[in-house]
């Protein structure tokens, strides 16, 4: 029996774009068929798409040298509509409606917007409606641009609190070395308390046509099964992938980073993923980080603020740095930062950060 009834899928553009850069209408029919079997066995989908730039691309053969910006505006433009539109027919012939979703980071970076987001999403999957989401890159540019669709990926898995997480990419999962090395290993499976260091076994080179790499899903994918959602990173090019995962016994080769068992609320998910969107930094003495840090439920009181830095308003993510200069939490202020300084080594006044809003990463 399936152990997922709502999933989002996230088909990186390597999965999706033949070596010349086209889209592989063959791979993309074969995921779309896919999809549709495991709503048939009532899983709920969302589908994370990259994919739109390599389209665009494919269309402009000879256009002018342009600067990365503007190529990346231009080629997107061009592409998303192409992508939508291809995913549109092939899911109309299944009898399914699909709504395009365009977001970028900053639209993660308030709680209106957050939630906003996430009853767009909401009313669709309701409505029968398969959300297809994807990055808007005709206005996400330099710092405005998520790092890739595996970091949009984590945060709509966690946003509407999916039982599971599918990236599909290129290669099978995480290896204990480089992939190509006959004598790495495939790793099945990734404990919630393992150490494993994914810098230290992981290649740095990024995919074709995308800006991640395995470094950045194996860090989503912590992250993201840490919040107690299941990861799997599996090989999108393999046969009914989907279907395996999903639907089968599990035999298919993929990495599945397992789910923590300690819940986290929906504002310390959204938290935990607002890291970028910090408006302020807060020091602490050491008796503030102890008890922070000490596994227990702690604020954090104005009596261990030591300094403040940085602009930011009530309700602001700022971050939390230790005495010795590492910032090692998120969270969602009680003051603004005027405040922040006035109240900072005073007893008895009401937390900086109440722990309800804190994030220790």
């Amino acid at each position: 029996m399936n152990q997922y009834s709502r999933i989002a899928v996230k088909v990186g553009s390597n999965v999706l774009t033949r070596a010349d850069g086209t889209l592989d209408i063959t791979r993309m029919s074969s995921i779309v068929d896919q999809i549709a079997v495991l709503r048939k066995h009532g899983v709920e989908v969302v589908l994370v798409t990259s994919g739109a730039v390599a389209s665009g691309k494919s269309e402009m053969k000879g256009c002018p040298k342009l600067d990365t910006v503007s190529a990346r505006q231009l080629f997107s433009a061009i592409g998303q509509a192409k992508l939508i539109n291809r995913y549109y027919e092939f899911f109309r012939d299944h009898g399914i409606v699909c709504g395009q979703v365009l977001t970028m980071k900053e639209n993660f970076s308030t709680r209106l917007h957050y939630l906003n987001q996430k009853h767009c999403m909401e009313v669709m999957l309701e409505n029968g409606v398969l959300p297809i989401v994807n990055e808007n890159d005709t206005v996400s540019v330099t710092e405005l641009m998520f790092t890739d669709n595996d970091e949009l990926s984590g945060l709509i898995a966690s946003m509407l609190g999916m039982d599971a997480l599918v990236i599909l990419s290129n290669i099978d999962g995480v290896y204990t070395g480089n992939p190509a090395d006959p004598a790495s290993e495939l790793i099945r499976e990734i404990k919630p308390e393992s150490d494993l260091d994914g810098e230290a076994i992981i290649s740095k080179s990024k995919s074709q046509y995308g800006r991640g790499g395995m470094e950045t899903k194996f860090r989503i994918a912590r992250k993201v099964a840490d919040e107690g959602i299941a990861v799997i990173i599996a090989n999108g090019t393999r046969q009914n992938i989907l279907e395996h995962l999903i639907l089968g016994d599990g035999s298919v080769p993929c990495t599945l980073f397992a789910p923590s068992s300690h819940p986290v609320s929906s504002v310390k998910k959204w938290i935990a993923h607002s890291e970028d969107f910090a408006k302020g930094e807060i020091h602490i003495n050491e008796g503030a980080f102890k008890a922070l840090t000490s596994g227990e439920a702690s604020s954090l009181l104005p009596v261990g603020v030591v300094a403040v830095e940085g602009n930011f308003e009530k309700d602001d993510i700022v971050r939390i740095v230790s005495p010795d200069g590492n910032a090692f939490a998120v969270g969602r202020t009680s003051y603004d930062s005027e405040e922040a300084r006035g109240a900072m080594g005073k007893q008895g006044l009401k937390p900086i950060i109440h722990y309800d809003y804190l994030c220790i990463e």
